[in-house]
């Protein structure tokens, strides 16, 4: 099969949202909301502390629903831009959606400031004999950030300055990394292209990949440095303001986790760095016939690898099966972004890098980008976001306030999704040697969902730490990167010097700091409940469902305890990082 047969790949209808960046709807939503956040602090600004429960939750009920407009108009703008990020009237119109919605919120600032004044006695009271206890999940998360919180002017300069500040600052990242060009064999290639042949069967192609990505990384780490070293002193300096004990510890009140919880995940992973991935390297290195492996080569497909590029409609089907496997309503949801345009899945340039699944806002539906090539990675990747997309639409009648579910759990759907499309793609494989290579590309996957993302997690630790002291420059974040790499990979890994300007690519570092590490907790959630989901007579797929609908009503403990999971228990990660274990096992005794 050609590339060719590639070409006819969706592209997702935006109009559900608006009918286009200058409709009537899209302006007179804005004017709308506007007003609204002016009416609505005119009403309740200075006043919450003499409202009943009642009047509170109508409070309540009236932000969300501005929320919401909010959320509807940022979804469209943000869904444009991911689309071709390289276009200035795109760009500019994103700019100024950003500020527009920025001045409406800016209204509404005040709001979650003064909830956190009202006495806790006085809530609990309000809850009785009032709609309000509906929001009680919302109401404590918007309180545990209480003894962080700073004046009403304070905070309001901070959110009016995020626009020129912090925002802008990711805006060039983006922006910058979706203009990259990389030369390859006379021909200009996205980094999404390039990045896709480190995946490559020709290990020639492979080494060109790689090293045209550190050639175009290293020209550009300068201006990467800038934007990394400010954005690490914008939320340092935030966070001395806050009283922030450490430069994750807002990011775990927002994913509602403890942060012995997120050492412990980190703990048991580094410690198991040796039994898994320096493990599976050197075994991959021996299938390779070699002591060591080049970087390029971690994620070669292994010799007699199947390397013939998958349609969409087999991804389509391969997925939607294995989902219908498990439970015919799973399938049925996902169905719906094949048979409705809410998937964008070809490579563009200008184009969004990587995948994602946006959820809009609760009374519309899902996006989800995609860069699609064919392989069988790509297979996996429309598996996981698939996973958030369904995720998204049975938690959505939670409404705005309450369907987002934390980053800790966001994962856990995505990654389910790709378990069960890996394991009825193994069964059906009855060719030994299949078989094996199928185990060992889901072994690299698993690594790159745990152990990388750990490392992630790692290198921004270290980073932050290391940029309160001074300014950053290349040479000391590569060294940093460098260390963080050499000791997940291990020794069976050969890491060139240009390897050194790699983690510029990575988005997760400017979007959301410290996000890394849910990637780690789903995927070992993920292997825990499957495990139960593998010995269950009957009643998983409805408890399942339950946790999927319950959105951000429900802490990680709550949402879990049905299944008989901790993940305050250090055992908890152990168990999860033993179906790894077993599978390297299972490689090595083939």
């Amino acid at each position: 099969m050609t590339k060719a047969a590639l070409a006819n790949l969706p592209e997702w209808d935006l109009s559900d949202l608006y009918p286009s960046r200058t409709s009537p709807e899209l302006l007179e939503d804005l004017e709308t909301v506007a007003q609204d956040a002016k009416a609505f602090a005119a009403q309740y600004k200075g006043k919450l502390l003499g409202l009943d429960g009642q009047g509170l939750y109508l409070a309540i009920s009236k932000f969300e629903e501005i929320g919401e407009m909010e959320g509807r108009i940022m979804s469209y703008a943000y869904l444009v831009y991911a689309g071709n990020m390289s276009d200035p009237d795109i760009a500019k119109f994103f700019q100024t959606m950003q500020e527009k919605i920025s001045a409406t919120s800016t209204d509404l600032l005040f709001f979650t400031l003064e909830l956190n004044r009202i006495g806790e006695e006085k809530l609990q009271g309000m809850y009785e004999g009032s709609s309000l206890k509906k929001y009680e999940p919302w109401l404590n998360n918007v309180r545990a950030l209480k003894p962080y919180q700073l004046s009403d002017e304070v905070e309001k300069l901070l959110h009016e300055k995020e626009i020129s500040g912090r925002s802008a600052w990711v805006r060039l990242f983006d922006e910058t990394m979706a203009g990259l060009k990389f030369e390859l064999d006379g021909e200009e290639l996205a980094s999404q292209q390039v990045l896709h042949l480190l995946s490559s069967p020709n290990a020639e192609l492979r080494k060109k990949a790689a090293k045209s990505l550190g050639k175009v990384f290293g020209q550009n780490a300068r201006l990467f440095s800038l934007i990394t070293n400010t954005l690490a002193k914008d939320k340092a300096i935030e966070d001395d303001w806050r009283g922030a004990p450490e430069p994750a510890a807002m990011r775990h009140l927002a994913n509602q986790v403890e942060p012995e919880v997120v050492n412990a995940l980190s703990k048991a992973v580094q410690d198991a760095y040796p039994e898994l991935s320096h493990r599976y390297y050197a075994l991959k290195a021996k299938w390779m016939g070699q002591e060591k492996i080049d970087y390029w080569d971690r994620n070669a497909p292994l010799p007699a690898a199947d390397d013939r590029l998958i349609p969409w409609e087999e991804a389509r089907d391969t997925v939607l099966e294995a989902y219908g496997r498990f439970s015919p309503e799973l399938s049925k949801l996902g169905q719906q972004f094949f048979e409705k345009p809410w998937i964008d899945a070809a490579v563009r340039p200008g184009k969004s890098p990587g995948a994602f699944a946006h959820p809009t806002v609760s009374d519309v539906h899902p996006y989800l980008l995609l860069n699609y090539q064919g392989n069988i990675r790509d297979v996996m990747t429309l598996a996981h976001e698939l996973g958030h997309g369904v995720h998204q639409l049975l938690a959505a009648p939670q409404g705005g306030l309450l369907a987002n579910t934390p980053l800790t759990l966001a994962e856990t759907a995505s990654v389910f999704g790709e378990q069960l499309t890996f394991r009825a793609m193994l069964e059906k494989q009855t060719d030994p040697e299949k078989r094996r290579i199928m185990l060992a590309g889901k072994v690299e996957d698993m690594l790159n969902t745990v152990v990388r993302q750990i490392a992630f997690y790692e290198f921004e630790r270290r980073l932050h730490a290391a940029r309160r002291e001074e300014e950053l420059s290349p040479d000391q974040i590569g060294k940093i990167w460098m260390d963080v790499q050499t000791e997940s990979l291990g020794p069976a890994i050969r890491l060139h010097d240009e390897y050194q300007y790699f983690w510029c690519y990575i988005p997760h570092f400017i979007h959301s700091p410290f996000y890394v590490y849910a990637y780690a907790f789903g995927d070992c959630l993920v292997n825990a409940l499957y495990a139960i989901y593998q010995e269950a007579e009957s009643g998983f797929q409805e408890k399942y469902f339950d946790m999927l609908k319950a959105g951000g009503t429900l802490r990680h403990k709550e949402l879990l305890a049905p299944f008989n999971l901790d993940a305050s228990d250090p055992a908890f990660w152990s168990k999860g990082l033993g179906v790894i274990k077993g599978f390297i096992d299972e490689l090595e005794a083939v």
